[in-house]
């Protein structure tokens, strides 16, 4: 998730700067000397621009000057992480709360924009929180066909005193066209069997390992397993609504192939970079902010190195909490 220019205001100090770290913290960050470094392979990009040239690359730019001069039909997968209907500050940046006519009129000129980038057989999935998520499901369902909602837990946040606790989130599940992929072997969940049934003496669908029972299920639309990236992960940032690395690892997973392109318009600090790096596909991210996209370049090169994704291992993904080293 990123900022973009005529939806924000600048605000004189940056959060979380300043903050004292603790010594067990692993939140990456970037000294001054990485800044500098990192910044030179940041594109920027004013005129028209070959496919070849902007494979595995970060732009810094507003998303409106940046997408026409992109190519046409480029996208396998489009990973849309907007900024969410809620006021919050980007690393100097506050979004400010719209309304919601105001809101929708902007997200569609977003996927207007995005649209003639995305191949025919391309699929979309568009990220929100619950109330912004019933602004953009009626353009979503005008522009595309929309084929699920996902709803995950996020399992952080502070409680509420007079309503129940919000803590999750939608991912509408959307495709260009009738023509699409889904690969269901590539997603399914590993999960502990409680009751395990035999059938003449043999596990039926179930497998022992060690003192263990375990099971691939099909995932549903209720992700239970997400865990949040917090400050002892080495994949947080403190980017204020960063995805998890398994999260986005599911959906390129499900909906693309080897090599193929991924888009993340809204690149913050770069989860969909890093994950298409550490799972084979070509992928193009976008984003406002230089510090950002600094995170994000020094998560990719960390990605070319070490590849592990947590919670995902040997080609299957994990309940939370039960993958064991």
């Amino acid at each position: 998730m990123s900022q973009q220019t005529g939806l924000f205001q600048e605000d004189v100090q940056a959060a979380g700067h300043g903050n004292r770290i603790a010594p067990r913290n692993r939140t990456l960050s970037c000294s001054e000397v990485e800044l500098e470094e990192l910044s030179s392979e940041i594109l920027h990009i004013d005129s028209s621009i070959e496919l070849n040239q902007i494979a595995n690359r970060v732009v810094q730019g507003d998303v409106f000057d940046v997408l026409p001069c992109l190519p046409e039909k480029f996208v396998d997968l489009l990973i849309l992480d907007p900024p969410y209907n809620l006021s919050k500050n980007y690393n100097g940046r506050s979004f400010r709360e719209r309304s919601c006519e105001e809101y929708q009129k902007w997200f569609e000129s977003v996927v207007d924009a995005i649209i003639p980038t995305l191949k025919l057989q391309a699929t979309i999935y568009v990220c929100s929180d619950w109330r912004t998520s019933t602004m953009v499901f009626p353009i979503l369902e005008r522009k595309f066909h929309v084929r699920n909602r996902i709803t995950w837990e996020r399992e952080k946040g502070r409680g509420a005193k007079s309503n129940w606790k919000n803590n999750t989130e939608d991912i509408w599940f959307c495709t260009n066209s009738k023509d699409y992929s889904f690969n269901v072997n590539a997603v399914k969940i590993k999960r502990k069997v409680i009751a395990p049934y035999r059938v003449n003496g043999k596990p039926k669908d179930w497998v022992e390992e060690g003192n263990n029972k375990y099971r691939l299920t099909h995932p549903s639309n209720i992700w239970t397993d997400i865990t949040v990236p917090f400050w002892s992960m080495a994949e947080n940032t403190n980017h204020p609504a960063q995805k998890p690395e398994k999260l986005i690892a599911r959906l390129v997973l499900a909906s693309s192939q080897d090599n193929d392109f991924v888009f993340d318009p809204f690149l913050g600090s770069g989860t969909t970079a890093t994950v298409c790096e550490k799972l084979g596909r070509q992928w193009l991210g976008i984003d406002i902010n230089e510090e950002y996209l600094c995170w994000a370049l020094k998560r990719v090169r960390a990605a070319k190195t070490n590849q592990n994704i947590q919670g995902y291992r040997d080609g299957v993904f994990w309940e939370r909490n039960s993958l064991v080293a």
